[in-house]
C-alpha cells in the first residue's frame, strides 16, 4: 500500500484518549452552566497516556502491533478488491449513566439523541455534510458503512461529584457501573464530570488494542453528551462522534506531534490542532510544502459546529477493525 504519510511512532501512543480543556474557573453547582461558561477550547492528552501504557505493558505492544499490521493488510486487500466492503455493521451500544445530580441523570430522549448524531455522522448524512468545501469532497468518506443501535441503558446514583480519567467509573467496586461483555458491545459511561490535572474533561477513550478489557469503551462527561441541554460550543454531539474514532483505531488529525502522522493517507499533514471555528482556507506549513488543512474533520479539535467529516482513509481504518478479522470483530456477534 502505498502511503502519503511514515508509517512511525508504533510504540510511542498513549492508552486512551482524553478530551480536555485548559481553562477551569468558578465552578458553581449548574454543571452545565459552569462547562458552558468555562470550556471554549477542545483537547486531548492521547498521546502522553497511551505511550505510558504501552512502555509499561508488552501485551498492549504486541496488541497493537498486530493491530496495526491487520489494519494495513485491509487496506491493501481493499484496494486489490479481495475485500467486499458494502455490508453495513451495526454496532450495539450500552449507555451506563452515573449521575449526582438530577441533572446530570440524561433523559432517554437525550441518550437517544446522542445515538441519532452518531449514526448521522458515520453515515455522513448529517445535515452540515453539504459544508465540506470542494477541495475536500472528492476524499470525503461518505457513509462509513458503520452504524450504532442502542441496546440497554443502566443508571445509577452516585456520592462522586467529580471522576478522574482512571477509570473508576467503569468498576462497581469503586462506586461506577461495570461494562456489560465489552467485546460485544460498545459502553459508553456518563458522567457528571471529569478532570485530570486540574483540568475538565469532555471525555476519553480506549483504543482497539483493549478491545474486550473491563475497560473498554468510551466515557463522555453529562454536559457534552448529545444536543438538548448540552453545554455550547460541544453541543451538537461530537464529542461522541469524536471519542468513538478513537475507539475505532482513528488517531488525531494532527499525528499528536507538530506536523506528525496519522497513518491515513488521504489527509493532510498539518502542524498541530485547530480549536474554535476556523475560516476555510486554512493553510499550514510541513516540510516547506504548504498545505491546505483539514480542520473540519471529527479528529481535529475545532467546536462542534466546525466539524462535520471523516476522510476515505479514515473509514478504511474502521472498516479495518470491525471486519471480521479485526481487533472489534466481536462486535458483530451479540
Amino acid at each position: 500500500m502505498v502511503m502519503k504519510k511514515l508509517l512511525f511512532g508504533i510504540l510511542v501512543l498513549g492508552l486512551v484518549s482524553s478530551c480536555n480543556n485548559d481553562n477551569l474557573s468558578n465552578q458553581s453547582e449548574d454543571v452545565s452552566k459552569t462547562e458552558s461558561s468555562n470550556l471554549s477550547k477542545r483537547g486531548c492528552a492521547a498521546e502522553e497516556i497511551r505511550q505510558e501504557a504501552l512502555r509499561n505493558n508488552p501485551e498492549l505492544r504486541q496488541r497493537f502491533a498486530a493491530l496495526e499490521a491487520n489494519t494495513e493488510k485491509f487496506a491493501n486487500d481493499l484496494r486489490l478488491g479481495k475485500v467486499l466492503a458494502d455490508g453495513t455493521v451495526e454496532i450495539p451500544v450500552v449507555v451506563n449513566v452515573l449521575y449526582n445530580s438530577a441533572s446530570e441523570n440524561v433523559s432517554d430522549t437525550r441518550i437517544a439523541e446522542q445515538i441519532a448524531v452518531m449514526n448521522s455522522d458515520f453515515t455522513a448524512t448529517n445535515s452540515d455534510i453539504n459544508k465540506i468545501p470542494t477541495e475536500f469532497q472528492p476524499v470525503s468518506s461518505g457513509d462509513t458503512k458503520i452504524k450504532f443501535r442502542l441496546v440497554n441503558t443502566v443508571r445509577k446514583q452516585t456520592n462522586v461529584k467529580s471522576w478522574k480519567t482512571n477509570d473508576a467509573m467503569k468498576k462497581a467496586s469503586s462506586g461506577g457501573i461495570d461494562a456489560t461483555n465489552p467485546t460485544n458491545y460498545l459502553n459508553m459511561w456518563v458522567v457528571g464530570k471529569m478532570t485530570s490535572q486540574g483540568q475538565t474533561i469532555l471525555g476519553y477513550a480506549t483504543f482497539p488494542e483493549s478491545a474486550g478489557l473491563w475497560n473498554d469503551g468510551v466515557v463522555i462527561a453529562a454536559p457534552f453528551f448529545g444536543k438538548t441541554g448540552a453545554s455550547s460550543p460541544f453541543n451538537l454531539g461530537r464529542t461522541a462522534t469524536h471519542e468513538v474514532g478513537h475507539y475505532l483505531n482513528l488517531r488525531h488529525i494532527w499525528g499528536d506531534a507538530n506536523c506528525g502522522n496519522d497513518l491515513v493517507a488521504d489527509t493532510p499533514t498539518q502542524t498541530t490542532a485547530n480549536y474554535g471555528k476556523p475560516a476555510y482556507p486554512l493553510y499550514n506549513t510541513c516540510s516547506g510544502v504548504q498545505r491546505s488543512v483539514m480542520f473540519m474533520n471529527y479528529m481535529d479539535y475545532v467546536d462542534d459546529a466546525a466539524m462535520f467529516m471523516f476522510s476515505g482513509g479514515q473509514k478504511t481504518r474502521m472498516q479495518s477493525v470491525v471486519a471480521s478479522s479485526g481487533a472489534r470483530a466481536g462486535l458483530r456477534v451479540y
